[in-house]
Parts: C-alpha cells; structure tokens; sequence
C-alpha cells in the first residue's frame, strides 16, 4: 500500500467523524440561539408611554409619546394603567417595528426585545412635571385631564425611534429613545432617552427646545 493510500484511509477514519461531531454541534448550537423575530412591533396594548411609577420626565419637564391617536383613547381609561388590549381598535398606530423572542411570542411572556419608528407624525405631548405630580396623586390619569393641564406643549415628532427590553422577556428591562420635531407654537423639539426599569426607573435625559 502507497504512502498516500495509507494517508487517504486515516483521514477517512478519523478525520471524517470528527466533522461531523462538529457539524452536529455547531447545528444544535445555532438551533438553540435561534431566536423568533416577528414584524408589526408597533401594535402595542398600549396608548401612551404613560404608566404609573414609569413617566419619562426630567426636573422640568415629563414626555408622554402616544402609540395611538390620542382623539381615540377612551374618555374614561386610567393612561396610569398603561396596559389595554382594547387600545388594538384605535387606529391607527402611530409606530412600526419588530419584536424578537427567544422561542416565540406563543411561548414567552414577553419578547426580549421591541424595536419601533414613528411612521412620520407621532403625537408627543409635554407637560411640567410638577403640575404631572399633582395630578397623578390619586392614582388617576384621564386623557381629558392631561389635555386640561395649563403647560401642556403638543408637538410632532418626524423622528421617532425606541428600543425597549421588557420586563419578562428580558433580564433588566430598559427603554431608550431619541424622538424630534415640531411643537404647536412652531418651536422644535429633540428628546433622547434612557431608563433602566431594574434599576427604579433611573433616567438619563436631555430635552431640548428651540
């Protein structure tokens, strides 16, 4: 027997289970970190970015970005609730995006992560954040109420893109987004955002107008 013979029949012993040991590896590994991306992220049970304990706001100023055309909103929801399913019949949303599970959104409590952009005119409204204080008290926050608050600012924002991980589908949940536009009385507007639930709802924040 030749000198490559000898060399074809070793690499065909052992070389050739080896790969594929590897091959059946590397195919579990990857089916085990596939996770589920689904599309239409921006039809969210939700109004607002409003929930009690979680209003984004620095010392001056607290900012409500509406998922929903706030003129539809029940007269009589508490936004302090954040979550509605009946918030699926006010159309229509005013993002878009994505959502990734980890095994998928009939399995998991929640996705690991959402990823939305305005889709060209989505409803921000400021208002003081002590005037907000005081009207949350109770515990209650109508839309009719937060539209009667006297420094309430309404603006547009032509750019709108957020980056939420959520409690139960991720380990530290946490929301961050950058919105811009134009306010009612022709001023601009930009807001960058980053709050970290796990951390009681620690913000870093910057607002500015124009």
């Amino acid at each position: 027997m030749s000198t490559l013979e000898i060399l074809q029949r070793t690499v065909l012993r052992y070389a050739l289970p080896i790969l594929v040991i590897l091959s059946l590896s590397l195919g579990s590994a990857s089916s085990a970190f596939a996770n589920v991306r689904t599309e239409g992220g921006g039809d969210v049970p939700f109004y607002a970015r409003l929930e009690s304990g979680g209003i984004v706001h620095d010392d001056i100023w607290a900012v409500i970005v509406f998922y929903r055309p706030p003129g539809c909103i029940p007269a009589d929801f508490n936004l302090l609730d954040f979550f509605d399913f009946g918030a699926f019949g006010c159309t229509p949303p005013t993002t878009d995006g994505f959502m990734i599970f980890e095994h998928g959104p009939e399995v998991d409590p929640a996705p690991m992560l959402v990823e939305l952009h305005g889709l060209g005119a989505v409803p921000v409204w400021f208002v003081r954040w002590a005037e907000l204080q005081t009207a949350v008290e109770d515990g209650n926050l109508t839309i009719g109420e937060l539209a009667g608050l006297s420094s309430r600012l309404i603006g547009s924002a032509s750019f709108y893109h957020e980056i939420l991980h959520p409690l139960g589908g991720s380990k530290h949940d946490k929301i961050e987004f950058n919105v811009g536009g134009i306010l009612a009385d022709g001023r601009s507007f930009q807001v960058e955002a980053l709050a970290h639930g796990d951390a009681g709802r620690a913000l870093e924040m910057r607002i500015v107008f124009r």
